[in-house]
């Protein structure tokens, strides 16, 4: 059985004025998230700047997560690192908390080989019982790829590495995965500009960026695509696409925070090194969060 499928919010981590985290607010946005379709809430990911996060903070946001979502979606709790022990620590502690699964990104900086993503994927998993969804995004990490022939071995030989968060932007990569995996392995695009495309191979949904400040429509371009209504699901993704250029403007999350503070969400402030997004890019973005009917 699959974590999830549909549309899960890689949800923002929203901080107050001295950067602390703002957990009133935050709970504020997972409720809107629920309340408006998402079907799962992936916490201290990418957009949820994780990186700027002690080990203590990262777990306790995690376990916030969960106590306010309460089983009524899944949670996917980012426990990635590219020390093999720190992301077995993390993704223990976030198992016993209640996470439904983790998602564990490519070891960066250390530009491991195919032999040491395999270990270093192995290692985790073998160190907790719940599903592990992968996350591929070579831009992020070095150039650091996980290669479809590893990437299905791992799936077909640990039982509880059950999907990808696929962000190559490499649809000849995926596709070669996809027919290696031969359905063992579940797909989810880690590009809001691809969604679609990625259900039309078999895709399982979206670990999105966009659903933070869409997430009816986001779910529903998901929905429909399962429901046979193709068209419906292409109309969005297309209407869709000069807002998710304008997310993707500037580095994520600096567009979507700004987003959600022109919405009224709790947002907060970036932590560094990210700064506050240019005007010149604010404007464009606010301009499409209009067209788009979210502003």
């Amino acid at each position: 059985m699959s974590v999830f499928a549909g549309a899960g919010v890689a949800i923002v981590t929203p901080f107050k004025s001295d950067e602390s985290v703002d957990y009133e607010g935050f709970a504020k946005n997972i409720e809107y998230q629920i309340a408006n379709g998402t079907d799962a809430i992936v916490v201290c990911g990418t957009t949820g700047e994780a990186a700027t996060m002690t080990e203590d903070e990262h777990l306790e946001v995690i376990r916030y997560c969960i106590d306010v979502v309460k089983h009524r979606v899944p949670v996917i709790a980012g426990t990635g690192s590219n020390c093999t022990a720190t992301a077995v620590y993390l993704t223990k502690e976030a198992a016993k908390a209640g996470a439904e699964a983790a998602l564990v990104v490519t070891p960066y900086y250390n530009k491991a080989t195919q032999k040491g993503l395999k270990k270093h994927f192995e290692t985790v998993a073998a160190s907790v019982d719940i599903p592990l969804i992968l996350y591929n995004i070579p831009g992020r990490t070095g150039g650091v790829n996980i290669l479809p022939e590893t990437m299905v071995a791992l799936a077909k030989e640990t039982k509880n590495i059950v999907g990808v968060k696929d962000a190559t932007g490499n649809f000849s990569q995926l596709v070669k995965m996809m027919s290696l995996a031969e359905g063992c392995l579940d797909v989810y695009s880690g590009n809001d500009d691809q969604v679609v495309p990625l259900l039309s191979l078999g895709g399982k949904g979206v670990i999105s960026v966009l659903s933070n400040v869409a997430p009816k429509q986001t779910h529903d371009m998901c929905q429909k695509f399962f429901d046979g209504d193709v068209d419906g699901a292409r109309d969005i993704q297309l209407k869709a696409l000069p807002l998710i250029n304008a997310l993707f403007s500037e580095v994520n999350p600096i567009p979507v925070k700004k987003a959600m503070a022109l919405q009224g969400q709790p947002a907060g402030p970036l932590r560094m090194p990210l700064t506050e997004m240019e005007p010149e890019h604010a404007a464009v973005l606010e301009e499409e969060m209009k067209k788009f009917g979210i502003l």
